[in-house]
């Protein structure tokens, strides 16, 4: 007993020389953590400052300024949206004006898709890799259509990936079939039959009312006759 009080005196000893030694650095160095301390909150409301006053102000003109870009990319005047006109600005100078907004953002998936359209695959994947986001939908869009370009340009492999993407990280009964389709195609491409295969089955059974469900049998069957499976 007498030896567990021991200890207990000097580990309470030990925190109050810590706690002394802490206690003086504070006092030896008061000005410097009190200009450290003011330095951060400025930071903090600097930042906070920038947010509310010109980030805010600047997403509301971007959406203001994409209204004519996306009534021209409805009509698939892809050339009209990249570049606008005379009195409306077209995506990629919202990009270069307004990068850092939600709307700038948005643009990169916008031209991506106009330069797929228009057959600039490079041009494509350079603005769809700009794009983030985690929405439901336009995640796997977006990977599929980098996935889209890939095959225009004979890159297969990278193709696959993409679409493998699209299906499964956000999967849904809208987008993944469509996604899960285009990877067969790409594997059948690769001469992957058996990997097509499991594919098609896995429509066949979790999205088999779906339009791609729906027509899966067919390809199923081609599978299996390129297997020697019929």
């Amino acid at each position: 007993m007498a030896k567990d009080k021991d200890i207990v005196e000097k580990e309470i000893d030990q925190v109050e020389n810590a706690l002394t030694r802490t206690e003086m650095f504070i006092e030896n160095n008061n000005k410097i953590i009190m200009i450290i301390i003011g330095a951060i909150v400025l930071i903090i409301g600097g930042y906070l400052g920038y947010k509310k006053f010109y980030i805010g102000p600047m997403e509301d003109e971007a959406h203001q300024e994409m209204f004519m870009a996306e009534q021209y990319f409805s009509k698939d005047s892809f050339n009209l949206a990249l570049k606008g006109d005379a009195q409306y600005p077209g995506f990629i100078t919202i990009i270069d004006q307004y990068g850092s907004t939600k709307a700038g953002n948005l643009s990169n998936y916008y031209a991506g898709v106009c330069y797929l359209n228009l057959g600039q695959f490079d041009k494509a994947i350079e603005y769809l890799s700009d794009y983030s986001t985690d929405d439901k939908l336009l995640y796997p869009v977006s990977q599929g259509a980098m996935g889209d370009a890939c095959m225009e340009l004979g890159k297969t492999e990278e193709a696959l990936s993409y679409y493998k993407k699209a299906a499964d990280e956000k999967p849904n009964e809208f987008t993944s079939p469509i996604y899960m389709m285009k990877a067969g195609f790409a594997l059948e491409k690769l001469n992957k039959w058996e990997e097509a295969l499991a594919i098609y089955e896995r429509i066949e059974k979790e999205f088999n009312k779906t339009n791609e469900g729906r027509k899966i049998e067919k390809y199923i069957t081609r599978a299996k006759i390129k297997l020697n499976k019929l």
